[in-house]
C-alpha cells in the first residue's frame, strides 16, 4: 500500500496474512486468507474482506451511506442457508482507496462468531500494532473509595497496553472482597479474554468499581484471577507511601 492510501482522510490500510472467518447462526459468512486491517478510528482496526472470498449472498438494501474518507458505502442484507443478518455488510465499489472497491465490511456485532485461524476472537480484530505488557511490580499500590481501603498491595502486576493508561492488577488475598459483589456485567477483550465484574455500593447505588479476568488468552496468563479497579470511580494510588 502506498503513503497516499494509507493516510488519506486518516485512514489506514494494511495487508493482513491471518485466516480470518465469520459464521452467522453457525453458518460460514467469509473464510479468507486475504483480510485487510483498516483503521476507520484510531484505536483498532476493522477487517475489510476480499469479495471473492465470501460465501454468503448480499443482497443490497438500496441504502447509501456516504464517508468524507471512504466514499459511498452500500449496505447489504447478509443471507446464508437461511439465516439473514439485516443490513450487516457494506461495500464500497466507487472508494478513493482502490483496495477496498473488491472488499466487504462486516458488522461485526452481527455475525455470531469470528475466528483468527482456530481461535475464537470477541469485540474487535486484534491489532497487528498493539502489544500487551505484564510486569510484576513491588510498588505500593492502595485502592480506596472515600475513606474505606479496597485494596493495598506490594505485588501487583502492571499491564500496559498500546495507546492505554497503565492497570494494575492486584492479587485477591490483597483486595477486600468481602466488600465487593459479584455483578451480571461480562465484557470481552481481544486480547486478554473475557472479564468478569465487582460492584459496591456507591451513593446506595451497587457500581461495578472492579473486573477480573479468571481464565485470560495465554498472552495474558499472568493476570489470571487478579483484580484491576476503575480509576474514574474508585482511587487508585500507585507509590503510596
Amino acid at each position: 500500500m502506498d503513503d497516499a492510501t494509507t493516510t488519506r482522510g486518516r485512514v489506514r490500510i494494511e495487508p493482513g496474512a491471518k485466516r480470518v472467518r465469520a459464521f452467522l447462526e453457525g453458518r460460514l459468512v467469509v473464510d479468507t486468507l486475504r483480510p485487510l486491517y483498516v483503521w476507520e478510528i484510531p484505536y483498532y482496526p476493522t477487517y475489510y474482506l476480499p469479495l471473492a472470498d465470501v460465501a454468503a449472498t448480499l443482497v443490497a438494501t438500496g441504502e447509501v451511506e456516504r464517508s468524507p474518507s471512504r466514499g459511498d458505502g452500500h449496505r447489504h442484507d447478509v443471507q446464508v442457508d437461511g439465516a439473514t443478518a439485516p443490513g450487516a455488510a457494506i461495500t464500497y465499489p466507487d472508494s478513493p482507496f482502490e483496495p477496498l472497491r473488491d472488499h466487504v465490511k462486516l458488522e461485526w456485532d452481527a455475525m455470531t462468531s469470528w475466528f483468527e485461524e482456530d481461535e475464537e476472537v470477541f469485540t474487535h480484530p486484534r491489532s497487528p500494532t498493539t502489544r500487551i505488557d505484564i510486569l510484576p511490580s513491588s510498588r505500593h499500590v492502595v485502592v480506596t473509595s472515600g475513606d474505606t481501603v479496597l485494596a493495598d498491595t506490594r505485588r501487583a502486576h502492571v499491564l500496559h497496553e498500546t495507546g492505554l493508561p497503565p492497570r494494575w492488577y492486584i492479587p485477591k488475598v490483597d483486595v477486600r472482597m468481602d466488600l465487593l459483589s459479584a455483578s451480571d456485567t461480562v465484557t470481552h477483550c481481544p486480547y486478554k479474554g473475557t472479564t468478569v465484574h465487582y460492584s459496591l455500593p456507591l451513593d446506595g447505588v451497587p457500581t461495578d468499581v472492579a473486573w477480573s479476568y479468571p481464565h485470560p488468552l495465554p498472552e495474558s496468563i499472568r493476570i489470571a484471577g487478579l483484580v484491576a479497579f476503575y480509576d474514574d470511580r474508585v482511587t487508585v494510588t500507585v507509590d503510596a507511601d
